[in-house]
């Protein structure tokens, strides 16, 4: 296959993500949260919602019941798409990137010295911000976020 030239793809396109702090992610908390809380809550709801779409598309001889059931399960899951992805554009435009929808998972890219990083919040933790990577790390990898946190420090050693 050849290769198109000339032509810009979404994907293609690179753009600038705001790098936040320590303390600007802290006051954002309650936000960020909420919008981590309501991604999996869509989520779970899209999941249940196809598996009923499955379920009723897998009978073998379907019934009129069985056929407005399915479309209007499938309208049911076109609404949760739609729901999990405006919701998924909100919490992009602020630069937080969703990891893992079910744990409540999202990441929050900082500077670290001249490496990107990024804190990792999780809804579920009682202090929710006490971790962070670096981005070349793996996606398990979880440090400690310091008395002094990695962007504090690298901005106060500038």
């Amino acid at each position: 296959m050849k290769r198109r030239r000339g032509r810009r793809t979404k994907r293609g396109t690179l753009r600038a993500i705001r790098l936040w702090t320590y303390a600007d992610a802290v006051k954002a908390l309650p936000y960020l949260r909420s919008l981590t809380n309501s991604l999996r809550e869509h989520w779970l709801e899209l999941q249940s919602r196809q598996l009923a779409a499955k379920r009723l598309h897998d009978v073998r001889k379907p019934t009129r019941r069985d056929m407005i059931a399915l479309e209007e399960t499938l309208s049911d899951v076109r609404q949760s798409e739609d729901k999990f992805e405006s919701a998924l554009e909100e919490m992009m435009r602020q630069d937080v990137f969703l990891l893992d929808p079910v744990q409540g998972l999202a990441l929050v890219p900082f500077q670290s010295g001249d490496e990107l990083a990024w804190y990792v919040l999780d809804v579920f933790a009682e202090d929710p911000l006490t971790t962070w990577r670096f981005h070349k790390d793996p996606l398990e990898t979880r440090r400690p976020v310091p008395k002094t946190p990695p962007a504090v420090a690298a901005a106060g050693s500038s």
